[in-house]
C-alpha cells in the first residue's frame, strides 16, 4: 500500500467526523497537516528500518558467496587428496550457498524497488505538506474574514439594530420638540439689554428724521 493510500485511510474517518459536526475549516486544515506530519514521521521510520534490513540482507548474501568460495577450495583440496566423495559433498554445500546467495540477491532487488517507490512517495508527501502549510495561513485568514463579514451582515439585518435606529429617530423628534419650545420662549420674552438696544435704535431714527426735515425745510427757503 502506498503512502497516500494509507494516509487517506488514516485521516478519512477524522475528516468525515469534522464534516458531520460542521467544524470550522481552520481546525480541519490543522488536523490534516498534523496527520500528514505524523504519517511522514512513521513512513520515514519504516524506510529507515527497510534500509537497515537491506544492509543486513546484503551482508548475508556476501557471506554466502564467501562460504561458496570456501567450499570450492575444500572440494579442490579433497579431490587433490583423492577423496572424490568429500569433493562431491563440498560441491553440494557450495551449490546450497550459491542458491541462498542468489535468493537474497533476488529479494534485494524487490527491496530496492520498494525503497525507490517509498522514497518517491515520501518526496511527494513532503511537497504536499509544504504546500498545505503555505496555504494554511491564507485559509485561516479567509475563514476569519468570512466569519467577521457574516457577523456584520447578521448585525446589519438584525431586528435589534432596526429597533435601535427607530428609537434614535424617536429621540431626535423629542429633541426637536424641546428645542422648538426653547425657541418659542426666546421669541416671547426680551431681556433688559434687548429693550435698551431697541430704545437706542429708536433715538437714532428720530435724530435722522429730524435732520431730514431740517434739510428739506432749508432747501425750500433757498428756492
Amino acid at each position: 500500500m502506498g503512502v497516500f493510500s494509507r494516509f487517506t485511510d488514516i485521516i478519512n474517518s477524522n475528516i468525515n467526523s469534522l464534516l458531520d459536526k460542521a467544524e470550522d475549516p481552520a481546525k480541519m486544515v490543522r488536523l490534516i497537516i498534523q496527520e500528514m506530519e505524523d504519517t511522514l514521521v512513521e513512513v520515514r521510520s519504516s524506510s529507515a528500518k527497510t534500509l537497515a534490513d537491506k544492509k543486513e540482507l546484503t551482508r548475508q548474501a556476501a557471506r554466502f558467496e564467501q562460504e561458496a568460495e570456501q567450499w570450492q577450495e575444500k572440494a579442490e583440496l579433497a579431490l587433490n587428496k583423492g577423496r572424490e566423495d568429500l569433493a562431491r559433498a563440498a560441491l553440494v554445500e557450495k551449490k546450497k550457498c550459491i542458491e541462498s546467495s542468489q535468493s537474497l540477491v533476488d529479494e534485494l532487488s524487490h527491496v530496492d524497488e520498494h525503497i525507490t517507490k517509498l522514497q518517491d512517495e515520501i518526496s511527494q508527501l513532503q511537497d504536499k505538506l509544504a504546500d498545505a502549510k503555505a496555504r494554511q495561513k491564507a485559509i485561516i485568514m479567509r475563514e476569519k474574514t468570512a466569519s467577521s463579514r457574516l457577523k456584520v451582515k447578521r448585525n446589519i439585518d438584525s431586528d435589534k439594530v432596526n429597533d435601535a435606529l427607530s428609537r434614535f429617530d424617536s429621540y431626535e423628534r423629542k429633541i426637536d420638540d424641546l428645542e422648538a419650545q426653547v425657541e418659542s420662549y426666546d421669541l416671547g420674552s426680551k431681556s433688559l439689554a434687548d429693550e435698551i438696544a431697541e430704545l437706542e435704535g429708536d433715538e437714532i431714527i428720530d435724530e435722522e428724521l429730524a435732520q431730514l426735515k431740517a434739510t428739506m425745510k432749508s432747501s425750500k427757503k433757498t428756492k
